[in-house]
C-alpha cells in the first residue's frame, strides 16, 4: 500500500514545511499538532489535527497529544498479521506509515548554568520519544525521521517508487538512527535530574555534580582510522552523537594521508599543549611528549627554538602552532620530516610551501580549537570505566610560595611558570629544563625522578648554565637537585609536599639555587 498517512509533530522547523509540501503533492494524508500544525497551514499545504484524528482533545498544558491508542495503534500493528488488521478494524484504528519528530530541546536547557528544576523537567519530551520508538519497532512497515537531513532522502524514494513507499533497507536505517536518539535522549535526561536531586525539590539547579552517579555516552563514528596504535587493530574516531563536532574532532585536514590513532593521540597532546600559551608558541610532540616547546615574539622564533631542544627526536614528530603558521616558520619547517601539523591555520604561501611534502598531514583546528577540555576524563579498565576531572590547574590566582633563602629573579620566575606549563603535559616522572621561555632538556616517564633528570641533561642539545626546571611531582630525595644543579640550573618549580622537603630545601640553599612550591602536582600518566 505504501505511505498513505504522515504524522509530523517538530519542535525544529527547518525544513518541514518544503518537506510536507512533498507528501501534499503524492496524496499523503498528513496529520499534525500544535506549532507544526499552524505552520503548514500558513503554507496553504492540508494538514489534520491529531485531535481530530483521535477524537480527543490535547490536555495537560499540552503534555498529553499523541498518547492514544488510536496514534500507537497506527504506528505498532503490523500490516502482514491478521490478528493485528482484525483488531485494528474492530477499533478503528487506521495505519500511521509515516513519522517525523524531533524533540523539545532538552540538552540546550540542561547547558543553562541555573534554571528552575521546573523548566528543565518540562522540557522533558515524552510523545515525542514514544512515537519515534513506536515506529522505529515497526520498521518493516512504517518510516519514521527524526532529523531533517532525512527529509529529501524519504521524499525522493516516496517520488521514485510506484506504491509511495521507502525500502525496507532505509527503513532499518532509520529505525536505527531513532533508538540512538532516544537513547542518548534519556541519558541526558537521567544524569541531568541528578541536579535536581543533588539541590532539592524546588531549588534553582546549580552548576551539575563534580562526579554524577550514572554517567551515559553516546557516540556516532565520524571517521575510520588506518589503524590504531599498531596496524593489527582497527581503529576509528567518534564524536558525540547529537553535537556539532568541535576542538580537534572537528579539525579540517588539508593535506597528506589518512590519520591514525596514534596521529591524533600525539595531535591531541600537541594541541593541549600548544594551547597553554598566549604569545607565539611551538610545540613538537614525539610519542605523545613534548620533545620541544617554545613561547616567542613570533612564530618562527618559536619553532627554531622548540627544535633546538632536541632535533633527533623531532624527526617524524607532530608539530602544533597557536597562530596560523606563515611562509617563513614553514620554509623552516618543511626542512624536517614531520609527520602531522595542526594550527589555527595556514597562510595561502605556507600551503603552498607545505603542499611539496603531500604525505604531511595538515590539520586547521575550527573556531575554539585552542580551548582547554573541561570534559570529564574517560579510561577504561577491565570491567570498568575510570573518570577523573580534567587537569586544569594554573598559578593564575595561586601565590608561589618561595621556600629557599634565594628568591628567583624576574627572569628566572618567566622561565619557572614557562616550564610549569609545559611540564603538565609531559608524562611523569617529568622534569623540564627551560631558558627564556624554551625547553632545553626533557625528561619524561620514568620509574626514578633522578633518572628523569638525568635523561633530560643526556638529551640536552645546548648548554644548560643559567636553566630553571620543573618537576610536575615533589623531589623525594635531594639527588634529584644536585644533578639539575650540577647541569647548570639555577632555579626549581615543584609541587613541593615530601616528607624530605627540608632536606631537599637545605640542599637548594646550600646550592644557591632559587626554589618555589606549587602546592600543586601535575602528574600524567
Amino acid at each position: 500500500m505504501g505511505v498513505q498517512r504522515a504524522l509530523l509533530s517538530v519542535f525544529d522547523k527547518t525544513g518541514i514545511v518544503e518537506f510536507a509540501g512533498r507528501l501534499a503533492a503524492l496524496k499523503i494524508e498528513i496529520l499534525s499538532t500544535g506549532g507544526t500544525a499552524k505552520l503548514l497551514r500558513e503554507h496553504n499545504i492540508p494538514v489534520k489535527d491529531v485531535s481530530e484524528f483521535t477524537g480527543w482533545p490535547e490536555m495537560l498544558g499540552g503534555r498529553v497529544k499523541t498518547l492514544h491508542p488510536k496514534v500507537h495503534g497506527g504506528l505498532l500493528f503490523r500490516r502482514n498479521l491478521a490478528e493485528d488488521q482484525k483488531q485494528a478494524k474492530e477499533h478503528g484504528i487506521s495505519p500511521i506509515d509515516l513519522v517525523v519528530v524531533n524533540l523539545y530541546p532538552f540538552e540546550a536547557t540542561a547547558a543553562k548554568a541555573y534554571l528552575p528544576a521546573e523548566e528543565l523537567i518540562e522540557n522533558i519530551d515524552i510523545g515525542g520519544p514514544t512515537m519515534l520508538r513506536s515506529a522505529a519497532k515497526n520498521f518493516e512497515s512504517v518510516t519514521v525521521i527524526t532529523e531533517p537531513e532525512d527529509y529529501d532522502r524519504v521524499a525522493s524514494e516516496l517520488e521514485s517508487s510506484k506504491d509511495k513507499d521507502t525500502s525496507l533497507a532505509t527503513r532499518l536505517d532509520l529505525a536505527r538512527k531513532v533508538f540512538a536518539t532516544t537513547s542518548r535522549y534519556d541519558g541526558l535526561i537521567a544524569m541531568n535530574l541528578e541536579r535536581v536531586a543533588a539541590n532539592g525539590e524546588g531549588l534553582e539547579i546549580r552548576p551539575k555534580p563534580v562526579l554524577p552517579d550514572r554517567y551515559h555516552l553516546a557516540l556516532r563514528k565520524k571517521q575510520e582510522l588506518r589503524y590504531g596504535e599498531n596496524p593489527h587493530q582497527a581503529a576509528a574516531l567518534y564524536v558525540p552523537a547529537g553535537q556539532v563536532p568541535r576542538g580537534l574532532a572537528a579539525a579540517k585536514q588539508l593535506q597528506g594521508k589518512e590519520l591514525s590513532y596514534n596521529n591524533y593521540v600525539d595531535l591531541e597532546a600537541a594541541r593541549s599543549t600548544v594551547a597553554e600559551f598566549e604569545r607565539p608558541a611551538a610545540v613538537i610532540i614525539k610519542h605523545n611528549n613534548p620533545c620541544g616547546a617554545a613561547e616567542q615574539s613570533n612564530l618562527h622564533d618559536a619553532y627554531t627554538q622548540a627544535f633546538a631542544c632536541d632535533p633527533v627526536s623531532a624527526f617524524g614528530g607532530v608539530l602544533a602552532f597557536n597562530y596560523i603558521v606563515d611562509a617563513l616558520t614553514a620554509e623552516a619547517v618543511v626542512k624536517l620530516f614531520v609527520e602531522c601539523i595542526v594550527a589555527p591555520g595556514f597562510a595561502d604561501r605556507a600551503q603552498e610551501i607545505f603542499a611539496a611534502k603531500k604525505n604531511l598531514r595538515l590539520l586547521q583546528l575550527p573556531n575554539g580549537g585552542l580551548d582547554h577540555d573541561k570534559e570529564l576524563q574517560l579510561k577504561r579498565i577491565l570491567g570498568g570505566m575510570l573518570v577523573q576531572q580534567p587537569d586544569l590547574g594554573t598559578l593564575a590566582g595561586k601565590e608561589l610560595k618561595v621556600v629557599t633563602k634565594r628568591a628567583p629573579t624576574e627572569a628566572e620566575l618567566t622561565d619557572l611558570q614557562f616550564a610549569w606549563k609545559v611540564c603538565k603535559h609531559v608524562k611523569s616522572n617529568a622534569i623540564v629544563f627551560a631558558k627564556d621561555r624554551a625547553t632545553m632538556g626533557v625528561g619524561a616517564g620514568q620509574m626514578s625522578r633522578v633518572d628523569s633528570v638525568k635523561i633530560a641533561v643526556m638529551k640536552a642539545q645546548r648548554s644548560l648554565q643559567g636553566t630553571v626546571i620543573a618537576s610536575d611531582a615533589f623531589f623525594p630525595f635531594p639527588d634529584g637537585v644536585e644533578e639539575a644543579a650540577k647541569a647548570g640550573a639555577t632555579a626549581v618549580i615543584q609541587p613541593g609536599g615530601s616528607v624530605k622537603d627540608p632536606e631537599v630545601i637545605a640542599t637548594a640553599d646550600k646550592l644557591g639555587l632559587a626554589m618555589v612550591f606549587t602546592s600543586m602536582r601535575h602528574f600524567l600518566h
